[in-house]
This record gives structure tokens, sequence and C-alpha cells, in this order.
């Protein structure tokens, strides 16, 4: 019997893997626990101005996913959007290196998410709190270069 599990896992684990990770799910975990968001990639420039821009809501699970060819300085604004948002900013590696919380709608100052950013990740005003999202969790997806991902898919 322990055989046939065995056989089945070795099966089936590769299945269990690649469902852990997928183009529209991001991960994050930390000492506070894990969380998975549904997303959208904004991954080229047009995609990255418009952003979250003129929605009305977001559901509670889900959030956008800016990704950059490579790492660099960036800072957000809030020009159009109109929901508050919490911004998670990421070095390549997918580590949390600065959060910004309730970002207030249609405000243009900027908001910096400092040096060497691959990617950030957009959810609703008050997730970071109410989960305890923190700088140095981690964020898996398979947009992230696998081969220096501190949680690889």
């Amino acid at each position: 019997m322990i055989r046939w599990i065995s056989i089945l896992l070795l099966v089936h684990l590769p299945t269990l893997a690649a469902a852990a990770c997928s183009e529209g799910v991001v991960d994050l975990r930390g000492d506070w626990g894990q969380a998975r968001f549904q997303v959208e990639i904004s991954d080229d420039p047009e995609e990255r101005n418009r952003g979250l821009m003129f929605r009305e809501s977001m559901p509670r699970s889900a959030g956008m996913l800016f990704i950059y060819e490579e790492p660099q300085r960036v800072a957000f604004w809030m020009r159009n959007t109109l929901i508050s948002l919490d911004m998670i900013f990421l070095d390549p590696s997918g580590t949390v290196t600065r959060i910004h919380e309730n970002a207030v709608p249609l405000d243009e100052t900027p908001i910096p998410g400092g040096n060497n950013i691959q990617s950030v990740l957009e959810v609703n005003a008050g997730i970071v709190s109410l989960y305890g999202i923190d700088e140095g969790s981690e964020l898996r997806h398979p947009g992230l270069d696998q081969s220096v991902a501190a949680w690889g898919c």
C-alpha cells in the first residue's frame, strides 16, 4: 500500500508543483503566514502606465503584478486610480523590500519604491495590514527569474 502511495506521489508531484505556480496567481509567504492572490500581469510599458486606472473596485483576493525587464528605481502614483491600494515592492529574488499602504485614490504624489525593484504587487488597501505582510516576505510567480528566486516555482 505504501509503495502505491509513493508511486502516485511521484507521478502527481510535478502536476502539484506546477499548480503552485501559474501566470494568474501569486503566493506570498513570511513569518506571518501565507496568502494567495489572483493577479493580472502588467509587463510592458503601456500596461504598466495604465495599471489599475479607472477601476471602481477589485475583488479582495485580486491584484496586479507589475514586472520589469530589468531591476530599476521605480515610483508609482495614483493618477486616475479610483481605489485605494497597498503597494508591495520586490527585488529580483521576489523578496519584499518596501511597502506603501493605503495609497490615496487620484493622488499624483510619487510613491517611491526604491532601487533594484523588479516587480510590484498592488492589492486592495488594508490587505498588507490584515495579513501582516512585511519586508522580507517572499513572492512566488513564474514571471520571476527562477535562477535567483527566493521562493521558486
